[in-house]
């Protein structure tokens, strides 16, 4: 510990135009502390005991988020200033708010924060009024904008996650209704076939074949245009009527759709026999129905199961916040939680074919996806093109996330990662998106947020280090 001459504390900026008699003032109660790399300074949430300024070195400020330290900025800039900055402020018992530890050896002077209040409520009054007003303003004003812009995002993704949600659940009530119509139909069906006096090893036949459809029927096979579809279902209409089966229109539509032709129905009409085809049919045809309404509600609980996945993966329920993770998934589980954005827009992924695992802060990487991925499809009203990149070099994870929108205009390209800039119109966007994504990138993971723009889009790449900084 030290003192400082006036001539030094001169040198500083934030003292340079004082008098003598107040550097004096200073230099007799304020002294130099050196500290070695790597020191913590003091420690967010202890009593702000001092007003501290950098004379040489490097330090680092951080807050603790969800249990996670985020940092909020380093530098070695001499004159720097933290810690109780608000001494000022008549608010009560004042603390840190936040942690400053050195990167480097450094030395820095302090001022008690008892003696900085005096300073500034003696010499600067006035400045003490409107700072203090603004202080608290800015202070009030931020809760509100960052709880407004919170409320949106969760509101966002809750109407995505809701409409997504909400479409398999109406096809599986829907389904359900339907089926349980097709097997009260079902047993109609076959008590007709039996009261046919159809014999056992009929039945068994019969049973066979219909095994054998529901098999076919699942069979992978490429998709009929419409024009194709019509042809086939007119082409077993004419040939169901010439076997005199009633309801030919409707039993062609779901044998076409289950990939079944003339040759099948034959195979029917062979096991049979004349007096029971129309039964024999009506009843495969049922069997049919239950089948594609089964699948259909195996693919509804299907989609809202990965769904629910998609978010578990999206907030990374359960797992520590900082792990070496593969990003490819957390890319496509906000792919999944904005599909109802992205509903006119085309997905592309060109993603890395061995994608590293990469040492991130998953949940908070994956409100970077979703700015971008957001804002990309902003960019495309009417549709078009997202296209999800990914590669990886010895040192570093890209990813990159594309539109073929319009582009950025040329008057905000150079503000557009500073707070409250947006392109979009009034009230559709805070403008701290990109801020808070940078921040997450740059200053949470220590990598890079830049862009490309010009009139056929705009690529946001996000450059990730393979090494923990």
């Amino acid at each position: 510990m030290k003192p400082m001459t006036i001539d030094e504390l001169r040198t500083l900026f934030l003292f340079e135009a004082l008098t003598d008699e107040q550097l004096t003032w200073i230099a007799e109660r304020g002294e130099v502390r050196t500290y070695d790399r790597d020191a913590t300074v003091y420690r967010e949430g202890e009593p702000a005991e001092h007003f501290y300024l950098l004379l040489s070195g490097r330090i680092e400020l951080s807050r603790t988020i969800n249990g996670e330290p985020l940092v909020l900025n380093t530098t070695d800039f001499r004159g720097s200033y933290a810690g109780a900055t608000r001494a000022y402020v008549d608010e009560g018992e004042l603390t840190y708010p936040h942690t400053m530890r050195t990167l480097d050896p450094a030395s820095l002077f302090r001022l008690p924060a008892p003696d900085f209040a005096e300073l500034m409520h003696r010499w600067f009054p006035m400045a003490v009024h409107l700072l203090a007003g603004l202080y608290l303003g800015v202070r009030a004003s931020e809760v509100q904008v960052q709880r407004r812009e919170h409320l949106a995002d969760l509101g966002a993704l809750s109407a995505n996650l809701a409409h997504e949600l909400n479409n398999p659940a109406a096809a599986t009530v829907r389904s359900t209704g339907l089926l349980r119509e097709r097997v009260a139909k079902l047993r109609h069906k076959f008590a007709d076939v039996l009261s046919r006096g159809v014999p056992p090893e009929t039945m068994t036949e019969l049973v066979a074949i219909q095994e054998r459809a529901i098999t076919y029927a699942h069979e992978p096979r490429p998709a009929l245009s419409p024009v194709d579809q019509s042809d086939r279902e007119d082409a077993l209409v004419d040939h169901l009527d010439e076997l005199g089966v009633p309801g030919a229109y409707d039993l062609a539509e779901v044998f076409v759709s289950a990939g079944l032709d003339e040759h099948w129905l034959d195979k029917v009409c062979a096991a049979a026999g004349d007096q029971s085809i129309d039964k024999a049919l009506g009843w495969l045809a049922t069997t049919l129905e239950i089948e594609s309404l089964l699948d259909e509600m195996e693919d509804a609980s299907t989609r809202i199961s990965t769904m629910v996945e998609a978010v578990k993966l999206y907030s990374h329920m359960d797992e520590s916040s900082h792990q070496r993770i593969d990003l490819l998934p957390g890319l496509d589980a906000t792919v999944v939680m904005l599909g109802h954005k992205l509903g006119t827009i085309t997905v592309r992924r060109e993603y890395d074919p061995e994608p590293p695992k990469v040492p991130v802060y998953a949940a908070e990487l994956n409100q970077v996806w979703t700015n971008l991925i957001d804002n990309a499809a902003d960019a495309m009203p009417g549709g078009g093109t997202l296209v999800l990149r990914t590669r990886h070099d010895d040192a570093t994870a890209t990813v990159e996330v594309i539109d073929t929108g319009t582009g950025i205009p040329d008057e905000v390209q150079g503000r557009i990662f500073e707070p409250f800039v947006t392109t979009k119109p009034p009230g559709t966007g805070s403008g701290l998106g990109l801020d808070n994504a940078r921040r997450i990138v740059e200053q949470r993971h220590h990598g890079t947020l830049t862009f490309d723009t010009g009139p056929d889009g705009t690529t946001f790449r996000v450059t990730l280090p393979l090494d923990p900084v």
